[in-house]
């Protein structure tokens, strides 16, 4: 083993440093922290400099990349555990259950308190509309109303957490509304759809896409329908810069969209994957998507 080590060692060091990387390490070696800025963050802006220039080294050298798959490396554990559940039946036909999610693990507490602070503030603003809603039935009438709210983890993988979270409302008919975050769990940071890309060609390159795949969709079956023809009121025509996605197992990028978004409410919602040659030369690089 340690021979295998020194070999992969010498391999590693003769990887030259990409231009790119050259202003990112050097800027996280110099940072001179203020007073009020301890030491251990210090130590992490050099830790997350040395991450980028490993993962840029595993994208240059596929035979180091190789090699290291070769070597057992104990990883820190990030993971969604479920932070509190409300369930409430009541009389008059309603039911609730809300699943809210947390992060755990993640050194980065600044964005683990973000997204578990959004979490909870969903969480509460949806048992409020419901509170708000049987508030205004009139006594004995039935609410006829279960609202479902949970998540589910998509990927999760050495690099990669992406979870997506759900609101479904049923009444006369159903709804349901899901949201995506992805993270990246060496980094710590939050993945953006914009963050995969090495400028805004992305947004056209993906929409003309989608209008494929809708078009097929439609030809391969006549039940599926799109609003993607010039006739179409609400025709679709791009994505939005921050348009809702998810990285999924086999590391495709998924371009997810909520019910009457794109299609009448039958479809549901609807997700795309986009194949990897479509946009290989505009991707900023192959540490999530291959």
């Amino acid at each position: 083993m340690d021979k295998q080590f020194k070999q992969l060692k010498e391999e590693y060091l003769a990887i030259p440093i990409p231009d790119e990387l050259d202003t990112i390490v050097n800027n996280a070696l110099k940072f001179k922290p203020k007073k009020a800025f301890s030491y251990k963050k210090w130590t992490a802006a050099i830790a997350a400099a040395a991450v980028i220039l490993f993962a840029a080294s595993v994208n240059i050298s596929p035979a180091f990349a190789e090699k290291l798959a070769d070597i057992p490396i104990i990883g820190k554990i990030v993971e969604v555990i479920t932070f509190t559940e409300i369930k409430k039946e009541t009389e008059n036909n309603s039911s609730l259950d809300i699943q809210t999610p947390a992060i755990e693990g993640l050194e980065n507490e600044e964005l683990a308190n973000s997204l578990n602070a959004k979490y909870e503030e969903e969480s509460k603003q949806l048992y409020a509309e419901y509170e708000a809603y049987l508030a205004s039935l009139k006594e004995g009438e039935n609410a006829n109303t279960a609202i479902i709210s949970g998540y589910e983890v998509l990927t999760d993988n050495d690099i990669i957490l992406s979870i997506r979270r759900f609101t479904e409302i049923i009444q006369a008919s159903g709804a349901i509304k899901n949201q995506y975050d992805t993270i990246d769990k060496q980094l710590e940071v939050l993945i953006t759809l914009k963050s995969l890309f090495k400028d805004d060609t992305y947004i056209e390159v993906i929409s003309e896409e989608i209008k494929r795949q809708m078009l097929q969709q439609i030809q391969q079956d006549t039940n599926n329908m799109y609003w993607v023809n010039d006739e179409d009121p609400e025709k679709f025509t791009r994505i939005s810069s921050d348009q809702s996605f998810y990285i999924n197992q086999d590391g495709k990028l998924v371009i997810t969209f909520n019910e009457y978004e794109v299609a009448p409410g039958y479809m549901g919602a609807v997700e795309f994957v986009i194949p990897t040659k479509v946009i290989k030369e505009i991707l900023v690089g192959e540490r999530y998507i291959n």
